[in-house]
């Protein structure tokens, strides 16, 4: 099979997008692999932060990406079927695109510097142990 030049070039292309747009996602699962490794390895309440702040952070970017439309539209749907309810339409648009965009990131970057707390409190614990 021979490629043909524009081919090559659409190749790239598209693989330099799929990383481009999926950086987080690459940086995040990393994350979430290093913490598992390291909570087999050396079991400790930090590392489990870490794990859950990880996923959290995964899934936060993921739902601004690819869930909150269908999400959104799915559950208006299904609230609002013969009346209309501006009410119900308001409080689906506060909870699901203004709050949880928000609210999704906060818990995970707390998740993760709870770890990070944790992690320094035990180092230090054992360093006053070792004196």
């Amino acid at each position: 099979m021979i490629i043909t030049p524009d081919l090559k070039q659409n190749i790239l292309y598209t693989v330099y997008f799929t990383i481009t747009h999926n950086v987080p996602v690459f940086v995040y699962g990393t994350g979430i692999l290093v913490s598992i490794v390291l909570a087999i390895i050396r079991p400790s309440r930090s590392y489990i932060f870490f794990l859950l702040g990880f996923i959290l952070l995964l899934f936060a970017y993921e739902y601004q990406k690819h869930i909150l439309d269908g999400l959104k539209e799915q559950t208006i749907n299904a609230l609002i079927t013969i009346q209309e309810h501006n009410k119900v339409r308001r409080l689906v648009n506060i909870i699901l695109v203004r709050a949880a965009p928000i609210l999704l990131p906060l818990g995970g970057w707390g998740l993760v510097i709870m770890g990070i707390y944790l992690f320094k409190r035990e180092r230090e614990k054992n360093a006053t142990k070792t004196r």
